[in-house]
């Protein structure tokens, strides 16, 4: 066992942004998908799933839930099927976290890397909500708790990412440290906006 993969979804509906391309919109010259990309450089396999830009620049592994639309739990689902059974670590990221970098990913890393009772980490904000598109999972444990819920369950279309972390045990972690919170998510124009200036 070793090695380090990350998951990254793209496929949300963007519905309070117009039904826009969330990946492909740009913060600090950089499209979104990319910048999250650049946060998890060391992971291999990278997978995207959703749709690939033609002109991302970088080499990714791509697929989608099936039927599509089914949501985060079973894009998640999607997109471990691609990462090879020997991979201990996988980082499940949204790929609208314009201010993700690989500093706050490290952290995450190391948290479950010395909590061996634990299977993840996800960031914790300042509100003290979880943020389950952005944590580091233990690839196992993520694989195992995807299989007992969809079992219970019957699919995982339309589950949610809150009902998938009750079959896991992990660590709430906070940021602080100086500049942006890594996980900071853009869902409005507003966002948009924050992100911009926060990455100048």
């Amino acid at each position: 066992m070793g090695g380090f993969a990350a998951v990254v979804l793209a496929g949300g509906a963007a519905r309070r942004m117009g039904g826009a391309d969330k990946p492909t919109i740009q913060v600090a010259g950089q499209p979104m998908l990319t910048r999250v990309l650049a946060a998890v450089h060391d992971a291999d396999p990278r997978v995207v799933v959703g749709r690939v830009p033609p002109d991302l620049p970088v080499q990714v592994a791509s697929t989608t839930e099936n039927p599509p639309g089914g949501g985060p739990v079973a894009a998640t689902a999607a997109g471990l099927a691609l990462v090879p059974e020997g991979v201990s670590f996988t980082a499940l990221l949204a790929a609208d976290l314009p201010l993700l970098t690989g500093e706050a990913i490290d952290v995450l890393r190391l948290t479950v890397e010395t909590a061996p009772m634990m299977q993840g980490a996800v960031y914790r904000d300042a509100e003290g909500r979880r943020q389950t598109l952005c944590g580091v999972w233990r690839t196992s444990a993520l694989r195992k708790a995807l299989a007992e819920f969809e079992e219970e369950r019957g699919n995982l279309h339309g589950a949610s990412m809150h009902a998938l972390l009750e079959h896991l045990r992990f660590i709430e972690v906070s940021w602080r440290r100086p500049g942006p919170p890594p996980w900071f998510d853009c869902d409005t124009d507003d966002d948009l906006r924050t992100a911009e200036e926060w990455a100048r």
